[in-house]
């Protein structure tokens, strides 16, 4: 290849590039729908409230340990109930919302406010779990209050 015609490429891909910029993203035509972004397709078959606790327990502990210097555990849940089942839109990601109140080591109680989500596990093989202990969220990451662990 040339200097001109490398010089040639970069004026194209300059142009290509301005382009882009210019044009706002569009959605998905009906061809690429059809034929190659078919998207997940979810059972919505996700376990009850329970099946998270045992997660949520030994979670806890790690992180405590390991980023807190806290040998703080969960001892138990107690009012486990579910508070919402795929609140939002059809296509989005199957979620069950459950809250229960923990029996933490230090004496106290705290309440326990998390999701199971179907194919959120690791590397979407399985259901996982997101949850957030209210006055131990120590990062902030649910904040205020562990309330955007809810729906």
């Amino acid at each position: 290849m040339t200097a001109g015609s490398h010089f040639l490429r970069g004026i194209v891909v300059a142009g290509y590039v301005a382009l882009s910029a210019v044009n706002p993203a569009a959605a998905a035509g009906w061809l690429e729908k059809s034929i190659y972004l078919i998207g997940p397709r979810y059972d919505g078959v996700l376990p009850p409230c329970e099946a998270g606790l045992g997660w949520i327990a030994s979670r806890f502990a790690q992180k405590e340990g390991r980023f807190w210097n806290s040998d703080l555990q969960i001892l138990g849940f107690d009012k486990v109930r579910e508070i919402a089942y795929r609140p939002w839109a059809p296509e989005t990601i199957p979620r069950r919302f459950c809250t229960a109140v923990a029996a933490v080591s230090d004496g106290r109680h705290h309440t326990v406010n998390y999701s199971i989500g179907e194919d959120t596990g690791m590397i979407g093989m399985f259901w996982g779990v997101e949850w957030c202990v209210v006055g131990l969220d120590r990062n902030w990451a649910y904040n205020p209050a562990c309330k955007m662990a809810r729906p």
